[in-house]
């Protein structure tokens, strides 16, 4: 259980980069993709891509960055699994990509896009919680490291 701890811990740090929370905030279009052409290399390469986003950057050098402090947020959010407003938000962001993959596997570009945008809207809403929740349970600054 420790092990599983360290590499989360790893990878939370790295994906807090803002690029990695970004890059991966603009690539949830792209899920909608392979379900559209129904093409198993596309969801191999867009899945990939998902994968690799959160550890490919760097580690940021301070948490100021709101991106930032949203990944940071989740980290500690998801070790604590509060009932709150954040898990209805996380709840209806996945319902929302739900329909949207729906919609794609049936060809429906208009709903398609109305979920995707949907979900991306709730989860900005998401990352806003996340960044108090880190911010109101004393958040560890990077800057302070050695």
């Amino acid at each position: 259980m420790e092990d599983w701890r360290k590499v989360k811990r790893v990878v939370f740090a790295r994906h807090s980069n803002p690029w990695s929370m970004w890059t991966r905030w603009a690539s949830t279009p792209l899920m909608l993709v392979p379900v559209w052409r129904r093409s198993r290399r596309d969801a191999a390469l867009v899945g990939l891509w998902m994968a690799v986003n959160p550890v490919v950057f760097r580690e940021p050098a301070h948490d100021r960055a709101w991106a930032t402090r949203a990944a940071l947020g989740e980290e500690q959010w998801i070790a604590e699994r509060p009932m709150d407003a954040a898990l209805a938000v996380n709840v209806a962001a996945t319902a929302a990509l739900l329909v949207a993959m729906v919609a794609a596997h049936q060809r429906r570009a208009v709903p398609a896009a109305a979920a995707t945008a949907l979900e991306m809207g709730l989860l900005m809403a998401y990352w806003e919680l996340m960044s108090r929740y880190y911010d109101r349970n004393g958040g560890v600054s990077r800057t302070s490291r050695p």
